[in-house]
C-alpha cells in the first residue's frame, strides 16, 4: 500500500499530517492544561528600541509572507485559469512581494535573536524552546530567500504549480501527493521540511500567542452585550462607611 519508506514519502507524504495533528491536539491540550503559559512573555522593558524596530520589521515581514504562502499555495489552479492570471505573473508577484518581505523579516528576526542571546537578563528568562524556535524561524527565512535563486531560473510558474498541487493534494488526503515534489531542488525540500518542524513545535512554544491574536477579536464580537458592574444583592447591602445607628435615650 505504501512506498518502501522513501524519505521523500516520509517528509512530504506523512509528515504534513503528523505536524498538523500535533499542532491541533497539542494546542488544545496546552490551552486546557496550562492556560497561564499561553502568552508571549514580553520583555519590552529591556532594549526597547532594538525590540521596537526588530519587532516591527519581523512581524510586518512574517505576516506578509504567511498570507502570501496561504493564498499562493491554496488558491486552486482552475481559479487562476478562470480569471486569466498567467502563472508567470503570479510567480513574479511572489518574488517582488515575498522577497522584500523576507528581507524585512530576516533583519527583524536577526535583531530579536541578537537581543535575546546577548542581553543577560533576557537570556536568563528565556527557555530553550524560546531560542530554538527563533533560530528555526531565522533559518527558515534565510532558506526561503535562497530559494529565490532557483525560482528565477523558471519564471514560467511551472514549479509554483507543482507546490500548489502538492499543498492542495495534502488537504484532500491524496496519499500520492508527495510524488509531485519528489524531484524539486533540495532548497525547496529543506524549506518545506523546516516549515513542518516549526508547525509541529508550535503548541510547545511562545508562538501560541498568534492564535490569541486571531481569536481575541472573535471573542470580543461574541461576548454578551452587557456588563454587570454591581449586582442587585450588592446594591442592597448597607454601605461600609455608613454611621452606625445608636439606641434612643
Amino acid at each position: 500500500m505504501f512506498p518502501n519508506l522513501d524519505i521523500n514519502f516520509i517528509i512530504f507524504g506523512i509528515m504534513p499530517y503528523a505536524a498538523l495533528t500535533i499542532l491541533v491536539v497539542g494546542s488544545i491540550a496546552r490551552y486546557d492544561r496550562d492556560q497561564y503559559t499561553w502568552k508571549s512573555s514580553s520583555s519590552q522593558l529591556l532594549r526597547r528600541k532594538q525590540l521596537m524596530w526588530g519587532s516591527i520589521l519581523f512581524h510586518v515581514g512574517i505576516i506578509t509572507i504567511f498570507f502570501g504562502h496561504l493564498v499562493g499555495l491554496f488558491t486552486p489552479v482552475w481559479v487562476l485559469d478562470t480569471l486569466g492570471v498567467p502563472y508567470a505573473l503570479k510567480q513574479w508577484m511572489a518574488v517582488i512581494i515575498g522577497g522584500p518581505a523576507g528581507v524585512a523579516a530576516l533583519i527583524g528576526g536577526t535583531m530579536l535573536l541578537h537581543r535575546r542571546l546577548t542581553e543577560p537578563r533576557i537570556r536568563a528568562t528565556s527557555s530553550w524552546m524560546d531560542i530554538t524556535i527563533m533560530v528555526l524561524i531565522w533559518l527558515q527565512l534565510a532558506i526561503g530567500l535562497l530559494t529565490i535563486t532557483q525560482t528565477l531560473q523558471h519564471m514560467d510558474g511551472s514549479e509554483m504549480v507543482r507546490f500548489m498541487s502538492w499543498s492542495q493534494s495534502i488537504v484532500t488526503w491524496n496519499i500520492n501527493a508527495w510524488v509531485t515534489v519528489v524531484d524539486v531542488h533540495w532548497l525547496y525540500k529543506l524549506h518545506i521540511f523546516l516549515g513542518l518542524v516549526i508547525t509541529a513545535l508550535f503548541p510547545f512554544s511562545r508562538l501560541v500567542h498568534i492564535v490569541s491574536g486571531f481569536a481575541a477579536p472573535v471573542k470580543y464580537l461574541t461576548r454578551p452585550g452587557y456588563q454587570i458592574v454591581r449586582s442587585r444583592r450588592a446594591k442592597a447591602l448597607p454601605k461600609r462607611n455608613a454611621p452606625k445607628s445608636t439606641p434612643a435615650e
